[in-house]
């Protein structure tokens, strides 16, 4: 192959994807706070890009709940707020229960191997000290009864919570220097997916949601800047 093939611009879509990565990663690791205001001027000039795959990477990161826009004040890294914990908290509870009750009656061999499989591929991330990782790992291993539900409107709103449930557990993990959720953190909800009690379940998946959002909370409560006000003293202007 020649050296000119290998040097053959990115596509667009590529471009987009690679940007939004930077984005992303800047985000989750706390370099570009919640709250903080998004410049696209400023933002091209920081990464080197055109304005053009710019604004496509803000707006997948806007479909993935990382980033909003509001109208008359422009485009921001999404707050947290102990309100926002409560209503994600609230409806992924309700969501996570109904997934579950779709599959309940299909978990064959296959959805529950699979379960134990994300599970590891989680600890995996979290022996490793890999905290983006670990993310993503916690996402799949959730996703799954999302996944085999077959139910697509269920499968939007559940992508529509996975940036704000980033964002989440991103600044949780750095305000208790984890690199990840604790080991055993779900032994109990494992046990209880694969059991042959539906009612435990549903206890079982509504104690671990609120463990999460009690958690957050008291985090939030103690990091006030984390609430929106970075956007008052930082961001990419």
């Amino acid at each position: 192959m020649a050296v000119s093939d290998l040097l053959e611009p990115l596509s667009k879509s590529t471009l987009r994807a690679r940007i939004a990565e930077r984005l992303r990663a800047a985000i989750l690791a706390g370099d570009i706070p919640p709250g903080a205001t998004l410049v696209e001027t400023a933002l091209s000039e920081r990464f080197d890009v055109s304005r053009g795959p710019l604004r496509e990477a803000l707006r997948q990161l806007i479909e993935e709940g990382l980033v909003i826009t509001v109208p008359y004040t422009g485009t921001h890294v999404a707050a947290l707020s102990v309100e926002d914990v409560r209503e994600i908290y609230s409806l992924r509870t309700a969501l996570e229960i109904f997934a579950i009750e779709q599959v309940w009656d299909r978990r064959d061999d296959r959805f529950r191997a699979e379960l134990v499989h994300r599970n590891d591929a989680l600890l995996a991330t979290v022996d490793a000290g890999d905290d983006r990782a670990s993310i993503e790992a916690e996402l799949a291993f959730h996703g799954l009864a999302y996944e085999a539900s077959g139910h697509r409107l269920l499968q939007r709103a559940w992508h529509g919570l996975r940036g704000r449930l980033q964002l989440y557990w991103a600044a949780h993990h750095r305000a208790h220097g984890r690199r990840g959720p604790r080991r055993d953190s779900h032994d109990s909800y494992i046990a209880a997916v694969l059991g042959d009690n539906l009612a435990a379940m549903r206890a079982e998946i509504a104690d671990h949601m609120r463990r999460g959002a009690e958690q957050t909370e008291n985090f939030l409560r103690a990091t006030p800047d984390l609430s929106g006000e970075g956007k008052k003293k930082g961001g990419i202007t």
